[in-house]
Parts: structure tokens; sequence; C-alpha cells
């Protein structure tokens, strides 16, 4: 039986949480409200009136389409080149054992633990060096170097909670390597990718540190946001934001639906959640 002071110890703890998770979100509620903003002028800071005018003409603003077709661009790059490394990166670390495994392990998290601007002037010296033009694909090189480590780290830890008997299973039945891979690894993996693709996608796009020591003459959606908060930043930047994080969320929660359907499938008992009592 509950006693009074577990009842307000759980009481505390949930009003903790849910001031936790407003103070988190409250920017995000910021920008999805005004993106409906009737402004009158150039900024956009004060709530003058509901209007969807600026959802019916995104492109208004000269230069921000451009740019957000750019990030996107360089982001389903971005996930598909780090998705595909990563995933044979993580199956080198965990199936295989050879020299060099354990420096090759802490060079994959060392993009993680490393700041993003040493992380960018790093970079930004070595294209130099190269005597690369900044650009789209100096962009697309960076992303993909600190994106591979995130992607690693997912599918590694999908890889060490597999079931590796199903596997040995299709080799005594006279499966190859390649047509293990491909029609047992692979489909046992995909729930993992998915988490890998979603993160390195959010990751790719979101950036902004890394992409302004190598990005050149390329403007993207989060450098263009930069320029533009000089001037007052148009209502259509919220819309843009909003339609992304709406999309992002959506893939989110589709992907921790497939994971837990997957779990069922595979027989492993699927915890949930408790209430907090507030």
């Amino acid at each position: 039986m509950r006693t009074t002071a577990d009842r307000i110890r759980t009481w505390l703890l949930g009003t903790w949480s849910l001031l936790a998770i407003l103070f988190l979100f409250a920017p995000i509620f910021v920008i999805v409200l005004f993106s409906f903003n009737d402004n009158q002028g150039r900024f956009n800071f004060t709530w003058q009136g509901f209007t969807l005018k600026h959802w019916k003409e995104p492109f208004a603003v000269a230069g921000l389409g451009e740019a957000m077709g750019t990030s996107l661009l360089i982001a389903l790059l971005t996930t598909l080149i780090a998705v595909a490394l990563g995933t044979f990166v993580a199956l080198a670390l965990v199936r295989y054992r050879w020299r060099g495994r354990g420096a090759t392990n802490g060079l994959v998290f060392l993009p993680l633990a490393t700041p993003e601007v040493v992380l960018g002037a790093a970079l930004l010296g070595w294209f130099l060096t190269m005597g690369l033009v900044r650009g789209f694909v100096t962009v697309l090189i960076a992303h993909v170097m600190f994106t591979l480590g995130y992607v690693v780290i997912t599918v590694r830890a999908r890889l060490e909670g597999m079931d590796t008997h199903i596997e040995e299973a299709a080799a005594d039945l006279g499966a190859g390597q390649a047509t293990t891979l491909w029609k047992i690894t692979l489909p046992l993996l995909a729930p993992g990718l998915a988490a890998a693709a979603l993160l390195s996608f959010a990751i790719s796009i979101d950036d902004f540190v890394v992409s302004n020591f190598t990005a050149g003459q390329t403007v993207t959606f989060p450098l263009f946001v930069y320029g533009a908060a000089r001037q007052g930043v148009p209502p259509q930047v919220n819309v843009f934001a909003t339609a992304i994080l709406v999309i992002v969320v959506c893939l989110m929660f589709a992907n921790l639906a497939w994971q837990r359907r997957a779990a069922r499938k595979e027989g492993i008992p699927v915890p949930e959640a408790q209430p907090l009592g507030i």
C-alpha cells in the first residue's frame, strides 16, 4: 500500500519531469506558433494574429527554397553514405577479430567526442591543404564524417542483440556469406538501420557549426537562418522548420512502432510505460 510520502514523491517527480519537458520544448512550440503569425513588418517577434499566408507561400523569400533544397539533398546523401559505410564498419567490429580492431573502435568514437568547433576547424585546414574548393562536396564529406560514428553505435547495438543462430542455420543450409548478409542479416538489422538513418538525417540537416567552416559559397538552411537573423527572421523559416519537425517526428514514431513490432516477432518482451501519477 502506497504511503503519503510515496504519493508526494511520485507527484514531485512527475511535476519536475513535466516542467523539464516544457523547458526543453518551449522553443519548438514558439517556432510552430509563429509560423502562423500575421506579422506586418520585417520582424517576427510579436504575435499579431493568425494567418495561413506563409504556409501558402513558403518560397516567397528569395534564396530560402534553394537553401532548404540544398540541406535536404546533403542530408539524404549523408544518410545513404553514412548508413552504408557505418553498417559494414559495425559488422566488422562485432563479427570479426582482427589486428587494429580496438584502435578502429576508438577512431569511430573520436568525432563524437570532439567539439564541433574543433572538428570544423580541422576539416577546414584539411580541405585547404588538399586544395579542395569549399562547397557542396566538402559539406557532404564533413557531414558523413561526423555522422558515421552515430551510425556505427546504433547498428552495433542492434548487432550485439541479434541471435546469431539464425545466420548459422542459414550457413548450415548452404547459404553463402553474401546470401546470408542480404537475406538474413540486413532484414534483421532493418529497425537499427532505420534508427541510424533517421539520426543521421536529423543531425545533418540541423548542423550549423561544421557547415559554417566547410560550406564556402554553398548556403544550407541553418546558414540561411543565421544570415537572415541579422535583419529579422522571415516567417517562412518557421514554416520550413515546422514542416521538418513534423516529418521527423512522424518518422520517429513510425520507427518506434516498427521496432516494437520487430521485437514482438523475435519474442523480446516490450516494457510498458508506468504512469507517474500527475
